[in-house]
This record gives C-alpha cells, structure tokens and sequence, in this order.
C-alpha cells in the first residue's frame, strides 16, 4: 500500500529520535559504501598507481626525487608560472565580473533571463573550445590579427583573458545568488545615518558579501591554477602549467618520475584549497540573514546605475559573445560550409574515421557517463544530507571534490597503467573513456543535489520508516519526489561536463572513436587552413550542443538547484 502524505506526516510526528538517528547512520554509511568504492578503484587507485611508478627506483621508493625535480630550474619556473597566473587570472576574474554580479543581483531588466544563460555559456564550454574561440579572435589568421596586425596568442595576456571568459560566470552566480538575498535596507539606514555610498557598502555589505567572494575567487583560483587546454593551445611552448608540463612529460618525454613529483604537488596545492573553501561555504550558510530575491531587483534608476548596466552589457558582448561569434565565423570560412563538408571525409592521417564520427562518440560516452555520475553522485548526496555529520562524511565530502583539482592527465594515464589486469583489464573496454568523464561529473551532481536534499524536512523520512518503508522505498517516494528537478539539473551538468572533458580522455579514447575535444585538439595540432577550418567547425558544433544543453537546464533550474 502507497504510503500518503498525511501517513507520514502524523507518523513524523511520533517517530523516536535515537533510533531514527541510528538507523539514519546506518543507512548513510550503507549509501556512501557505493560512491567510496567509485572512487578508490577509479580515482584513488590509478592516481596511486602512477605516483608510485614515478616514484619507485629497483623495487624502493625514493622520496628524495622530489627535492631534485624542484631543484630544476624549469620545473621552478613552471611552479611560479602557475601559480601566478592563477592569482592574475582570479583578480581579473573578480575585478570584470563583480559588476555583473552586481546588475544580476540588483538590477529587474527585460531579457534578464537570456542574458544569464549567456553569461553561463562559457562556464559549460570545454576548455579546447575557450582556447579555440580566443585563437579564432587573437591568434594568427583571427580577427584582431586580420583588422590591426595583432596577435596576442604569444603573450600570457591571451591566457588570462580566456580565463576571465571561463569564469565569469562563477563570479555573477556564486556572488550575485547572494547579493540579491541581502536585505538592501540595511545599507539604506547605513546612508541615511550618514554614511557615504561607498562607505555604506564597504562597511555593510561587502563583509556579508566576504564570504561569497571568497568561495568565487577560490574556484577561479582553482580552475586557473589546473588550466590544461586553455594554455595548452594559447601557451604554446611558451608558457606551460603544471596540468601542461605533466602532459608533456608523461606523453613526450616518458618522464613518470618529474610527472609524479608534480602530480604531489598539485595535489597538495588543490587539497589546501578545497579545504579553504568547505570552510568558507560553511560560513556563507551559517553567518547570514537572507531575504527573497524577488523583492530586491528593480529596474535601474539614475545615470550612474544605467551607466554601470550598459558598461555589464558592453563587457559581455565583447569578452564573452565576440569569441564565439568570431568562433563561428571561422568555421564557415570563405567556403561557407566547406569545412563542415570536410568533416564527413577520411584523411587518413590523423583519424582513422571522418571527423564527424566524433559527435556521435561524444554523445554516446556522455549519456553512459552522466548515467555513472547522477548514481554515483546520487547516491554521494544523499549521505552527505544531514548536516550534522562527523568529521568521517565531511571528510567523504571533501575527497568527492578532488577530481576537480588532481590532474585529469595524471587520472587518465593512470588508467593505462592501472587498469591492465584482472578483473579490471578495461583498456582496450569503451567503458574507460565515460568512467573518467564521470569522475569530473560527480562533483556536480553532488553540489546541485545537496542543498535541494537538505530541504528535505527530515521528519518526512523518519516518519515513512516508522511505518515500514525500506530505504529505497523512502527515496522512491519522500525525496525524489521533491528533488526531481535538481536531478535533472545535475544530469544535465554532468552530460555537459562529460562532453567537454579532455585531459583524461585524451589518453583514453581510441583513434577509432575520438571525442570531439580531442579531434579538435588533434586538428590544431596539424598544419594547413583545411585543419584550422575543420577544428573551428567541430568546436562550433560542440559549443552549440552545450548551449543547448545550458538552455534545457536554465529552463528546468530553481533558485534551491545549486549556485550554477
């Protein structure tokens, strides 16, 4: 017999507290047995495994080979490198897109909607289309260079504005989401006990903005400092990340030692992040007093406000839209669709199959990754939902994190050395490709899940217990039903991170069934317009596909779905 609400809800209100608590323990160790398992043998075991291998000289480690790789000069120079760019990047990020933050926040417009989805485009792209748009704009043969003569794809300028592009919307989503929940009023009384504008907002709501910005510049900071394909393809041999230099020297110069000693290092530096940033959230969900956004957009007043929303609409059409535009542009080419035609033809020189072949691989590993990732993921933040866990599941939280900060090049290349025996030989399986784009999905799922879970009134499920129902039977019929929607945010996420994953499927996917971001890698890789063209059309494909994807999720998200 289907349980009904008001069943629950009059059985909520008898059940006993000890022992929902233990059978709630139990059953949160029971799920997160799943996700851990996941991730020891398809993230802690390869990453291990290349480490090891790296590091192991006649059978003994040898720890002492950290302190030689840092004593290169080079190795130094690409530490400083990286670390620097990531500190530039995020004050730029952070400088261009706090106004945005702030119109989306404050400012009621028509097209506001339209506008976001915009805004968000860059954030779902993947990284080789980024990296790909800003050569179509400032490359040889782009638009800058084809109007004035300029280039900038040799300077590190072309980098860090490709990152403002990326991140941007990490800015006006993380920050905006809670500026237009705090309560304007009180930096009017502020004013009106005569403190100056700027004062006001220095004094009142920037310290309740702290929190958010913090959290933002942590991502940026984040996702700058393990940048691969962006510098990958605008660096050149000029400049080089870790993510970079760990891919050359695992895939040109076999160096498994230097690439391990870096593989620490950046795991080290990723881990200190994240753990700033658990500590911040907690504080942004703890320390403040919100309002409902509804009530706090108007439409804007004053030529100072209208001065601010065209200087926002003027910095989005220029960093964001002009590089896909232009992006687009070049894939048609002075042929039309010559190079999309070329597509659908064998060269027999990088691809054994047409390049188009590569959007129906990416489509079908996508569907089996986001399938893994949405369980998987799941399944994680339904564990994670109480939030009066132990240090034990805080700690569980933190690991789900860590694919997006260790080297997705390390991950994939560890799936080759680890996962050659059985029962896990799945080298030559076509598995391998969707259970590494999963990996990077998983965190997604979890972040867009959580906070709709925790929503949850947790007498609901106590109370369906009480009465008999299994776990799953609670699931089935007390969360799912509230949380169905975030679900189908998080599975839209995590289809179109696995679409744009590169670092480890480019270890991974066979010549036979390439994926769109390592054709386009693989045809910028070669000489001649033809190429250039061809991998200007596949990134225009691919960037569509995304902003598709992104329109269906803006469609379906709520305000409770996760800050993205």
């Amino acid at each position: 017999m289907d349980l009904t609400r008001t069943e629950v809800t009059r059985a909520g209100k008898q059940a006993g507290r000890p022992a929902g608590t233990v059978r709630g323990s139990a059953a949160r160790l029971g799920l997160m047995a799943v996700p851990v398992a996941f991730f020891a043998v398809f993230f802690a075991y390869p990453v291990a495994a290349i480490v090891a291998r790296g590091l192991e000289v006649d059978g003994v480690w040898r720890l002492g080979r950290i302190g030689d790789v840092l004593a290169q000069s080079d190795v130094r120079h690409v530490l400083w490198f990286t670390t620097w760019q990531a500190l530039a990047s995020t004050a730029l990020t952070l400088l261009v897109a706090l106004p945005g933050a702030y119109v989306f926040a404050r400012f009621d417009f028509p097209g506001k909607q339209v506008l976001r989805a915009v805004v968000t485009v860059p954030f779902v792209l993947p990284t080789v289309v980024v990296g790909t748009a800003f050569l179509a704009l400032v490359g040889r043969g782009g638009l800058l260079d084809d109007l004035w003569g300029l280039r900038l794809d040799t300077t590190v300028w072309a980098i860090l504005l490709a990152h403002v592009f990326f991140n941007y919307a990490v800015v006006v989503r993380t920050v905006g989401g809670l500026w237009a929940q705090l309560d304007p009023r009180q930096e009017e009384a502020a004013r009106m006990l005569g403190a100056s504008r700027l004062r006001a907002w220095r004094q009142v709501t920037l310290p309740a903005l702290a929190p958010a910005v913090a959290a933002a510049a942590l991502m940026v900071f984040l996702f700058t400092f393990t940048s691969f394909g962006v510098v990958q393809i605008l660096g050149g041999p000029t400049f080089s990340t870790l993510e970079v230099e760990i891919y050359r020297q695992t895939s040109q110069v076999f160096d498994l030692s230097t690439a391990a000693v870096l593989t620490l290092i950046q795991f080290a530096a990723v881990a200190a992040v994240l753990a700033v940033h658990a500590w911040t959230v907690r504080r942004r969900e703890s320390a403040l007093r919100l309002v409902d956004a509804a009530t706090t957009a108007r439409r804007p007043r004053g030529a100072g406000q209208w001065t601010l929303f065209a200087g926002v609409l003027g910095t989005v059409a220029v960093l964001l839209v002009l590089p896909l535009a232009v992006l687009v542009q070049r894939s048609l080419g002075a042929s039309g669709f010559g190079y999309y035609r070329a597509l659908t033809r064998e060269d027999g020189g990088a691809f054994l199959v047409p390049p188009i072949e590569a959007i129906g691989n990416s489509l079908q590993y996508a569907v089996a990754a986001t399938a893994i990732a949405v369980v998987i993921g799941a399944l994680a933040a339904t564990a994670l939902t109480r939030r009066d866990a132990g240090r034990f599941v805080r700690g569980f939280d933190a690991l789900l994190m860590l694919p997006l900060g260790v080297s997705a090049v390390t991950v994939g290349f560890g799936f080759l050395i680890a996962l050659d025996e059985p029962p896990l030989d799945l080298r030559s399986s076509w598995i391998l490709v969707p259970l590494a784009q999963a990996l990077v999905g998983v965190p997604f799922v979890v972040r867009t899940m959580l906070p709709v879970l925790r929503a949850v009134d947790g007498r609901l499920r106590e109370a369906a217990a009480v009465l008999g129902a299994s776990p799953w039977r609670v699931w089935r019929e007390v969360d799912l039903p509230m949380v169905r929607r975030a679900l189908l945010v998080a599975a839209g996420f995590a289809f179109a991170v696995s679409l744009g994953e590169f670092g480890a499927t480019v270890f991974i996917a066979r010549p036979d069934n390439p994926t769109l971001p390592v054709a386009v890698a693989r045809l910028l890789g070669r000489p001649g317009d033809m190429n250039y063209g061809q991998a200007m059309a596949l990134s225009t494909i691919l960037m569509l596909v995304c902003a598709v994807a992104l329109v269906v999720l803006e469609r379906l998200r709520t305000d409770r779905s996760g800050e993205f």
